[in-house]
């Protein structure tokens, strides 16, 4: 897991627990019926919004958005390069053992089309189709978490409205207006601590989770197409190089040149 995102989750919570504790009595900030409207509707509306299918899929958009990690790009790129190598020194078919040892069926796929023969715009095609299908996948998890945090204030402010009406419905009786006030207030927090503590930045983060994927594969088509060209490794590593952030570029020019 990545340590920023513990930070951050464990920050954000403790936080405001110590706010609520400190205040005094905790149960003044628990209410029933506000839970039951707020947790519940946005739960169940959900799945106006999105197939069953989609829905049941949130504690492993969950689990990707806080657990998954792309490999490194410049470990990926060193890879690429090692693979031109030996397609250069032994030809594209030596290629065909090199993908026992690998890993990422991506990778895998893009290789042994190659190896194959297969026409490089057919490769390209089936390869972009398979990240484009990813991207999608990823946006979709993206807009579950986004819809969650855009309802649940929604429904906050529906008991807010809630709440004020039984308030002022019994304004005659005085033990009745602390119960109004209560559900008024409460879902407002419930709603609001929904979706700017746990569903919005899942979504953000979920979509860094996506470019970085993206990113990742993309590197993967352009290299296979490098390979499958007959590029010089020199070349192949250039090319994929210009993915890579300036500073980290700067870092393997230093490294390369020390060596």
């Amino acid at each position: 897991m990545d340590l920023g995102i513990l930070f951050g989750f464990l920050g954000t919570w403790v936080l405001l627990m110590f706010a609520l504790f400190g205040s005094g009595d905790i149960t003044m900030f628990i209410d029933n019926n506000s839970l039951i409207l707020v947790c519940g509707m946005t739960s169940t509306v959900i799945f106006f919004a999105f197939p069953a299918g989609n829905v049941k899929q949130l504690v492993k958009i969950v689990k990707r958005a806080v657990f998954f990690s792309a490999p490194s790009t410049s470990k990926l790129i060193e890879d690429m390069v090692s693979y031109a190598e030996i397609a250069r020194r032994d030809g594209i078919l030596s290629l065909e053992s090199t993908t026992k040892d690998i890993e990422d069926p991506f990778i895998v796929l893009g290789i042994q089309m190659a190896v194959d023969g297969t026409d490089p715009e057919l490769i390209e095609q089936v390869l972009t189709n398979d990240l484009e299908n990813l991207a999608e996948r990823h946006d979709t998890g993206k807009e579950l978490l986004s819809t969650i945090g855009k309802y649940a204030p929604a429904f906050g402010m529906i008991g807010t409205l809630v709440g004020l009406v039984i308030m002022l419905s019994n304004m005659d009786d005085p033990a009745a207006i602390g119960p109004g006030m209560a559900v008024a207030l409460l879902t407002t927090m419930y709603g609001a601590i929904i979706a700017n503590a746990a569903a919005l930045p899942l979504a953000d983060r979920l979509a860094r989770r996506s470019a970085e994927e993206v990113l990742y594969r993309t590197i993967i088509i352009k290299g296979v197409m490098s390979i499958q060209s007959g590029d010089n490794p020199r070349i192949v590593e250039q090319k994929l190089r210009t993915y890579l952030p300036p500073n980290e570029r700067t870092e393997e020019d230093a490294d390369a040149d020390a060596a």
